[in-house]
């Protein structure tokens, strides 16, 4: 049980990663967006 658990944190620390990758691009994407239209 101990490797399962360990996978499920692994996948999941992935996921969040993801997330913050994913959020950090919109963010910049988005900046870009209003400075550009300013």
């Amino acid at each position: 049980m101990d490797t399962l658990l360990a996978l499920e944190i692994f996948f999941l620390a992935l996921v969040v990663l993801a997330g913050l990758g994913m959020a950090a691009v919109a963010a910049v994407v988005v900046g870009g967006l209003f400075k550009g239209q300013r």
